[in-house]
């Protein structure tokens, strides 16, 4: 290597620390300058992940203990405090319990006052279920009306038998007709069309 080569090489490196510790120096003058908003960054950074951590045990421990309390009123169905417990640690859970002995009971009262319900799928299947105990034809045709019920042909059909009981054999038949081919009530639509309503 010759001299020239050397003298290179060295301002080179000489240029590069120099770029180095320009960068350190503005790097400084940046945290100094911003210094309380990137601690108050870090510090609230820090504070929400305590407080998800905070939220996602303490969710843990309420879906626990609903758990446990629904496991107590399947041992004792009547335990009224454990029905208390359940309704306030999730009250969707509460309502599935209720509608479940409602069902077992076929308790049509017991079934009307789930039909508010907040839980998926309860208040609709209970507005079915009541209707159908108390062979309400009224309230079957309000709820086969319901866009998104989830038995909506088979309160027709209900109510369809129910027209039949009556001797209302046009109106049964209108009803049946409203029934998709498609459906999975199609069969029994057909054999009640075939054998009930001629």
């Amino acid at each position: 290597m010759n001299l020239k080569e050397n003298i290179e090489m060295v301002k080179d490196e000489l240029n590069s620390e120099e770029k180095f510790f320009e960068k350190a120096v503005i790097t400084e003058r940046f945290v100094k300058k911003y210094k309380k908003p990137l601690i108050g960054t870090v510090v609230a950074i820090v504070l929400i992940v305590v407080a998800n951590l905070t939220y996602e045990a303490s969710e843990q421990n309420r879906i626990e203990s609903a758990n446990e309390t629904l496991a107590e009123l399947q041992k004792n169905p009547k335990d009224e405090l454990a029905l208390a417990r359940l309704e306030s640690l999730s009250p969707q859970l509460h309502d599935v319990w209720l509608y479940s002995q409602a069902i077992a009971q076929e308790s049509a009262a017991e079934l009307e006052k789930l039909k508010n319900s907040k839980a998926l799928i309860v208040n609709d299947t209970a507005q079915y279920e009541a209707a159908e105990y108390k062979e309400d034809l009224a309230a079957l045709e309000a709820y086969s009306g319901k866009q998104n019920a989830i038995y909506k042909d088979l309160a027709m059909v209900m109510s369809a038998i129910l027209l039949m009981q009556e001797g209302k054999i046009d109106e049964a038949h209108n009803k049946l007709s409203m029934i998709s081919a498609n459906s999975s009530m199609a069969q029994v639509t057909s054999a009640l069309m075939h054998y009930g309503v001629k």
